[in-house]
């Protein structure tokens, strides 16, 4: 109890913080110039999908792609598997395209979390459902996510009498996000997370992964 009240006051602290940020923020207007062009130029070049742009959006959406895919390696933990990350292997000497067909898609399986847990942990699908949305979340939530890592997808339920399957054992936490780096990427500015929000809104949607209903793209 005493963790879901500090989680829902953290909560509360991050969306104030969050509001008075975000006023002084207008949404895709970066100052540009500079190293900033640089980086929204080669974020458009090197996003491995088609992207939905917006004469408005596109700055950021750029943006958030150099972020995703230059620096974060976002792909790397949020597709199927490491042997279908790539269409065409750097590893094997060939020119390192990205597999289009398994992009952020999510459903790679990193095993259980110790010996007392049979719960595996398995990355989430990060691409825009039919509302348009990065997962099926609203920014003000993925903002929430990335700010104090709780899973609003309630996946993994920490373990008790009545609780028994598809959960968590102590000490882990079934309300945070388990092996997702967001205790880093909650340093991140509220621009960068704007920036891979709009960047992940923009991308085709994929089928598939876990929690996800059997057709989340029509």
């Amino acid at each position: 109890m005493k963790l879901r009240n500090g989680l829902i006051a953290n909560a509360g602290l991050a969306a104030v913080l969050f509001l008075g940020l975000f006023a002084n923020t207008s949404r895709g207007q970066n100052q540009p110039g500079g190293a900033y062009d640089e980086k929204v130029q080669l974020g458009l070049a090197i996003a491995p999908v088609p992207l939905k742009l917006t004469a408005t959006n596109q700055n950021m959406v750029g943006w958030g792609s150099y972020l995703v895919n230059a620096v974060a390696d976002c792909n790397g933990c949020h597709t199927a598997s490491p042997m279908v990350e790539y269409a065409s292997s750097p590893y094997f000497g060939q020119p390192a395209i990205i597999n289009a067909a398994t992009y952020l898609g999510g459903g790679q399986d990193f095993g259980t979390l110790g010996p007392n847990s049979t719960t595996h942990i398995v990355s989430r699908n990060l691409t825009p459902d039919k509302t348009g949305m990065s997962g099926g979340h609203t920014f003000a939530e993925f903002f929430q996510i990335m700010r104090t890592g709780v899973d609003l997808d309630h996946l993994h339920p920490s373990c008790s009498s009545t609780v028994i399957t598809n959960c968590l054992p102590p000490p882990f936490q079934g309300t945070l996000l388990q092996i997702m780096p967001w205790p880093v990427f909650q340093n991140m500015t509220v621009d960068d997370l704007t920036a891979i929000y709009e960047y992940l809104s923009a991308i085709p949607c994929l089928e598939g992964g876990p929690g996800e209903p059997p057709v989340r793209c029509h």
